[in-house]
């Protein structure tokens, strides 16, 4: 028994030194990978899916930290080698170290991500995000007799910051002139100031998939609520919120998504196909269809001078086409870290810094695609949105620029018949482009509200001018019981495989029988078609058997059948299902 302690001893300290030696590196690599990223978004893409991600996103992990994780493993394993007549003081020092290691990665991931104030906040609930939505299902939405069609591009990581003191920026160079000079041209909503304009990007839209969740739906994308372990199994990212790409299906429209990566990172295939119906054309799409061949890939898939090739085909076709269209994209070439330097990349700016140029490229791209549109027949009846996603998590790229300095996101309409009723240079997010897009279309929306957007043609105060960024960022953070409803996960075969290894059963015995535990973080009674659960109970050694319903409540954390007798709790199967509207059984957890 003593040798048998010995030996576990030794296991639980190696399991705790490669632990804790593989956070604290991954956790160092990630921090200065992401300049700013945050907890919302860490939590998301942990849950949603990286397929399609750039491969040196992955080989920068492997380079940076798997070697730094590999090394210092071996380096211990030599120590213990060495030091064998030392091996209890070796064993405890490595014990030591590593809860010293995890007690500093801790206290490191907390000052740059806010992990306790994030929880704590979490812990208070706010009524915030419910007090100020305005559902599109609510209003009597009407369209113009001759509908506008959009292409709306989202420019990766663009931001306003970029140019000079004299645009509004906080560069000492104006890296983007062509994107200034459309500002100027459209409406940044600027109003009488010298300066261009651009979005904020408020707390729950800080990433991609989070920016555009954000500008189509008028909602932060949090993944605290229920749906956000599932985000993978399911058909649609908060089914029963209407956002810009449902309304347009309904009005007639045809949306596509354009794309250079893979539609499915992050879940933007899940949310872009379930609110809208959008066509797809990302990266496997485009091998698909023969315009790369099979093997093309760079960066994340295929350049942005791809990109806007595609565009003009596209644009072209579905110009041709008897029904409105809304073509949506999505640039990457200016991605952190660093960008993707392509062929008409020119050294121009900053010494030669490869972002600084990459971002200069990007912005004579845009340009020329928005020239090249100009010229078409069907530009008159087509209104053009450029918005950053959101500010860059480049790790260094913005490192001189004030603290107190507001970063914004590069954001020009053009050619909408609309004009800004405000000569004061407004204060908004990117949450107001939802309604302000369908605005410059030439749609009325009563009351100039949708989502938590407003639009920014109106007089209306945004909520930033209403309440202040930093007061509406910490409402966002909270826990939102509101945001939750509208996340309804829906019921198939992928769920419950997520389900099942997701959840465990413990069995408690004492004088008022036997009590069946199911310890799991899904909330069924958010699960569309969910009716109840119920658990066959097998007693094995006298075959005695029964189905015992199991409460339809959450009690500390657990579900529970509550206690039954008759049972031996030494030799019981316990197989607990999830009973559908219909009376199917799906089996979600085994004891």
């Amino acid at each position: 028994m003593k040798k048998f302690l010995k030996i576990f001893a030794k296991v639980l300290i190696w399991i705790l030194l490669v632990f804790s030696v593989f956070m604290f590196f991954s956790i160092m690599w990630m921090l200065r990978i992401w300049a700013d990223l945050s907890i919302e978004e860490l939590i998301f893409h942990l849950k949603a899916p990286l397929s399609g991600a750039d491969y040196h996103f992955y080989l920068s992990y492997l380079r940076r930290s798997g070697s730094f994780i590999v090394l210092s493993i071996i380096v211990c394993i030599v120590l213990i080698r060495l030091l064998k007549q030392h091996k209890k003081l070796v064993y405890f020092g490595y014990a030591f170290a590593s809860l010293v290691l995890l007690i500093i990665t801790f206290i490191m991931f907390d000052k740059r991500m806010g992990l306790v104030s994030y929880a704590k906040a979490y812990m208070m609930p706010s009524s915030f995000i419910e007090d100020n939505y305005m559902s599109p299902d609510d209003l009597d939405i009407e369209f113009p007799d001759m509908k506008k069609n959009l292409i709306y591009i989202y420019l990766e990581s663009m931001e306003m910051t970029y140019t000079d003191s004299s645009n509004g920026g906080a560069f000492k160079e104006n890296i983007i002139p062509e994107l200034v000079d459309l500002s100027r041209e459209g409406e940044d909503f600027s109003g009488d100031s010298p300066f261009i304009n651009g979005a904020i990007s408020l707390y729950g839209s800080e990433w991609t998939m989070g920016a555009m969740f954000a500008q189509s739906t008028g909602l932060p994308l949090k993944t605290g609520g229920v749906n956000g372990n599932y985000i993978s199994s399911q058909n649609e990212m908060y089914p029963s919120v209407k956002g810009l790409g449902d309304i347009l299906e309904d009005n007639g429209y045809t949306n596509e998504l354009l794309i250079g990566s893979n539609a499915t990172f992050g879940g933007r295939d899940t949310f872009f196909k379930g609110h809208g119906n959008y066509i797809l054309a990302d990266h496997p799409y485009a091998i698909e269809n023969g315009w790369i061949p099979a093997d093309y890939n760079v960066f994340w898939g295929y350049e942005d001078e791809k990109l806007f090739e595609f565009a003009r085909n596209e644009a072209a076709r579905l110009s041709k086409e008897d029904k409105p269209f809304n073509l949506t994209m999505l640039t990457v070439d200016t991605h952190f870290e660093d960008g993707y330097k392509c062929r008409l990349c020119e050294d121009k700016y900053n010494n030669g810094d490869m972002y600084s140029n990459v971002m200069a490229c990007s912005s004579k791209q845009v340009s020329g695609f928005v020239d090249w549109l100009k010229e078409q027949d069907f530009y008159d009846d087509t209104v053009i949105v450029l918005v950053g996603d959101h500010p860059t998590m480049d790790s260094d790229f913005c490192k001189d620029v004030p603290a107190d300095y507001q970063r914004r996101v590069v954001t020009t309409i053009l050619n909408s018949d609309l004009k800004s009723n405000r000569n004061d240079c407004r204060s908004y997010s990117t949450m107001d482009m939802f309604p302000t897009t369908l605005a410059a279309m030439g749609v009325t929306i009563p009351g100039d509200r949708l989502g938590l957007g407003v639009n920014l043609y109106s007089d209306q105060n945004t909520l930033i001018e209403e309440y202040g960024r930093d007061y509406c960022n910490k409402e966002m953070v909270r826990k939102s019981d509101f945001m939750n409803s509208l996340n309804k996960i829906e019921f198939n075969e992928e769920l419950i495989a997520w389900i099942y290894r997701d959840s465990r059963i413990d069995m408690i015995s004492n004088d008022d029988g036997v009590e069946v535990r199911l310890w799991t973080d899904t909330v069924f009674n958010k699960i569309d078609e969910f009716d109840h659960l119920e658990a066959d109970v097998v007693d094995d050694s006298t075959q005695v058997s029964d189905t015992i319903n199991v409460g339809y409540y959450y009690k500390e954390g657990y579900y529970s059948t509550g206690f039954f007798t008759g049972y031996n709790p030494d030799s019981i199967t316990v197989n607990v299902y999830l009973v559908d509207t219909n009376g199917e059984r799906y089996l979600v957890v085994s004891y």
